[in-house]
């Protein structure tokens, strides 16, 4: 579902993932590729998003032509603010399945967040004209719209809404929208008949969020606990957890809460910060200087691989533009900031293949395994 509105991190460098088709392959290559995109699907189930990441990388490069498989390599890169290989990804989906529904969805709101909102507007109006009828194609309108003029977004929002009422994302994104211009009367009232139509935990932790604003601390915490019962892997729904806990007295709860964000995710070190705060509150000093360190440790490490994941996005664009020298010193870059980025090596193995540096390759691939053991070197018989 998309959170359109939102904050976004943007990684502060710009992206291009550009994937070049390779020469025709055989059906067996398109039979590798759909498998490793099945393998990422289930890996991004499980969280596993770097290891994901990598293998829509592999298999976008070997089906160039797979909606699917662009659609969803544009979706795991915007997930880490690479917006503009994400474009591209969307964009490849598009030329390729032209009534792609999600792929364009997906691509208005990447061009409205990475601030090419005009553009997100005319490719959505052009999209609507060919089915003016159409009221999904009127949705994706609205998404364009929300980056550019709220007041125009929630007009066609309802528009959407009087030819299907029961348009649960289009009332989930006119309850975002309205509780961006403060009318939290209004957004409650949105976002409840979004729940009532798709419980969804997106759903529910955005209507926790308003409860909580309002001051209704029962009622967000009961929304919160709605998404959390659908989906007890959601760190973030832990995180507002643990913050109404705390805002309605409730310590033991709120640590609870952030214990099992960090079961969820090891490496939040905004979990591990709030930490910090609530035991030393209550009077828990060793405990929070152990997690404020860890924070700090967290903080540094995470701002190192957002480096390392842009080095590898660009190294990955230049292996598959032939350059496969200049991808390993980009691969090899991104190893040398955040040695713990298994990726990184992953890719310096395909670019130490491709260079015949067989063993080099090798030790890279390992390297990769020991850090995410479901990043399966490209010529393991697996």
């Amino acid at each position: 579902m998309r959170q359109n509105g939102g904050v976004r991190a943007v990684l502060p460098w710009l992206v291009a993932c550009v994937i070049l088709a390779p020469p025709a392959m055989g059906a067996a290559q398109e039979v590798r590729a759909r498998e490793a995109y099945d393998r990422a699907v289930a890996l991004e189930a499980d969280g596993n998003h770097a290891a994901a990441l990598s293998l829509l990388w592999a298999a976008a490069g070997a089906s160039p032509g797979d909606a699917d498989i662009q659609n969803r390599l544009g979706e795991a890169l915007d997930r880490i603010g690479a917006l503009d290989g994400a474009v591209d990804a969307y964009r490849r989906a598009v030329a390729i399945r032209p009534n792609f529904g999600r792929a364009m969805n997906n691509l208005v709101v990447a061009l409205a967040t990475s601030g090419h909102g005009a553009e997100a507007v005319r490719v959505a109006e052009s999209w609507s004209a060919g089915r003016p009828d159409d009221p999904e194609r009127l949705f994706t309108v609205a998404l364009a719209q929300s980056e550019q003029d709220v007041d125009a977004a929630m007009r066609t929002l309802r528009q959407v809404i009087a030819r299907r009422p029961a348009h649960a994302l289009a009332h989930y994104n006119l309850a975002l929208i309205l509780k961006r211009v403060d009318r939290l009367d209004d957004a409650l009232e949105a976002a409840r008949r979004a729940v009532d139509l798709d419980p969804r935990p997106e759903t529910q932790m955005l209507l926790g969020s308003l409860h909580a604003q309002r001051g209704d601390l029962a009622g967000a915490e009961a929304a919160i606990g709605g998404a959390l019962a659908a989906n007890p892997r959601l760190d973030e729904a832990w995180l507002q957890m643990a913050t109404v806990r705390r805002s309605r007295g409730n310590a033991p709860g709120a640590i609870d809460a952030l214990r099992r964000a960090l079961v969820v995710r090891p490496g939040s070190w905004r979990a591990q910060a709030m930490l910090a705060t609530l035991l030393r509150q209550s009077g828990d000093d060793a405990g929070a200087r152990r997690a404020s360190e860890e924070a700090e440790r967290l903080r540094t490490a995470d701002q190192a691989e957002r480096a390392a994941v842009v080095m590898t996005t660009v190294g990955i664009a230049r292996l598959d533009a032939g350059d496969a020298e200049g991808a390993r010193e980009r691969f090899a870059a991104a190893a040398s900031t955040a040695d713990g980025y298994a990726p990184a090596h992953y890719h310096l193995g395909r670019a130490l293949l491709r260079l015949q540096h067989v063993e080099a390759a090798r030790q890279a691939f390992a390297r990769a395994r020991r850090l995410n053991p479901s990043l399966v070197p490209p010529d393991d018989p697996r």
